[in-house]
Order: structure tokens, then sequence, then C-alpha cells
């Protein structure tokens, strides 16, 4: 009803029968529902219907993916298309990161049937050990503080893993994480010292030995991830989108 009644300036019950196919009765009720919800006013003097300046309040709480997102998508669909094995972005969120992108639909191989708005472990999981290994100190701490990290042993324990990630450069989940027979490969998307999110690629463990894993795939996704902080830099500057092109070659062919 809202859909229709926001593509005309007045809409009458009439207008509203023909062009959604609903029992006029049942028209009357919903515009009387909306009325007294003032999303809709009935303006007698138009001699018909309209939506209320309130309906812009149905869309404030919604902002959109992040620009990284939008600036992804191609590069990763791309990256899938040459390469088989599903990619995944992540945004952080108040103490753990979120999947915001996916492209198990391009993927004939992918280990998961679904992963859109997923909550991955900051600790655990390797998209979001890699935001973890390369936030800023100060806000690192700030999160082993919400994650409860807090005896000493446990904390350097962390600490150290998250340096061994930060001097490889990547990312892996967690070994005892389910389901153990994949893994995925993570990294994050930078803008000078800021994590914009975190991209990964996940792929059956029967198919590599995880150095062949590493060695193969890590410069495509170190490259992967520069292209898609470029492309974020550009649309924020209003600047053409930068289209995928073939960029991504293997190490080694499977």
């Amino acid at each position: 009803m809202l859909r229709e009644l926001n593509r005309t300036r007045v809409s009458s019950v009439k207008d509203l029968h023909a062009a959604t196919g609903l029992p006029k009765a049942t028209i009357v009720r919903l515009l009387k529902t909306l009325c007294e919800a003032q999303y809709v006013t009935n303006d007698r003097r138009q001699g018909g219907y309209q939506v209320t300046s309130n309906v812009k309040a149905l869309s404030c709480g919604y902002h959109g993916d992040p620009l990284v997102v939008e600036a992804a998508r191609p590069w990763a669909i791309e990256f899938t298309r040459q390469h088989r094995w599903p990619i995944a972005m992540a945004t952080f969120e108040r103490d753990a990161v979120f999947v915001r992108l996916s492209t198990i639909p391009d993927s004939p191989m992918s280990p998961f049937h679904g992963t859109i708005n997923l909550r991955l472990d900051l600790l655990t999981r390797a998209l979001g050990r890699a935001y973890l290994a390369f936030c800023s100190d100060r806000e690192r701490s700030l999160l082993l503080d919400v994650l409860g990290v807090s005896d000493s042993e446990a904390r350097q324990a962390v600490l150290t893993m998250l340096a061994r990630i930060r001097k490889a450069g990547f990312a892996l989940r967690d070994p005892t994480v389910e389901p153990r027979s994949s893994n995925t490969i993570a990294m994050p998307i930078m803008r000078g010292n800021d994590v914009l999110a975190t991209i990964g690629m996940t792929y059956y463990n029967s198919a590599y030995p995880l150095s062949q894993a590493v060695s193969s795939f890590v410069p495509l996704l170190r490259t992967l991830s520069e292209r898609i902080s470029e492309s974020a830099s550009a649309l924020e500057a209003d600047d053409p989108a930068v289209e995928p092109t073939s960029k991504f070659r293997p190490a080694e062919r499977r």
C-alpha cells in the first residue's frame, strides 16, 4: 500500500484497488490504520490519500552497506569466478565482525550454504583475527578488555598470536573451530592505519596442504585487498568506479 501511495501524488480507493488487486474493504482498513499512524492523510480537497512526511522516518534506521562493501563486490565476484573458492567480507560491530558480503552464490565449491550477517568471533575466526591484529594498539587493548581477556598470561598469549598474524600479513581460523574440514585465509582492507573491513577466502583442507594454500592465495588476497581499498577511495571521492580486471593469477594452478 505504501509503495503504491508513493507512486502518485494522490490516490483514491479505486486507484489503489486497480493497482494492488486488494479488496476495497481491505484497502479502506489499511488506509485507516496508516492514517492513524500518521503515515497517510486523507486530503478531501485533493480527492484522495497521500503519504505524509512521516514516511521518511521509515528508512532513517537504514544506512546501506558500508562503502567498502560496494567497492568490494565486483572484485570479490571476479576473484571467485577465476578461482572458484568463496570470498567473504566482514565489518566490525561492537565486539565481533559480521559477514556483509559473500560470493557463495558464485562458488561451486563453498563449504557453507550461506554466511551473510553471520557473527564471527574476534579471537577464533580468521576474519575476526585479521581485524583484531591490524586495528590500532589502543582499540586492540579495549577490545581484549571487552572480550574478557584479563588474565595476564592469557592476554600475553593472545597478543603473541596477533603479533604473528601482523608479521605474516594474514590470519587463519582456529583449527579447533568447526567445520574442521575447511580453513579460511583472511587479511584486512586498510585505509591508512584504519581497518575498513576484513576479507577472506575459504577452502577445503583436502584441496591443498596449508603451505600451498598460503603460497598460492595470500598474494592474490593481498592484491584483492589493495584493489578494494583503491576502489573504496575512488567511490568516496566520487570518482568513477574502478572496474575489476583480470589481475588474479594464482601462483600455482590447481
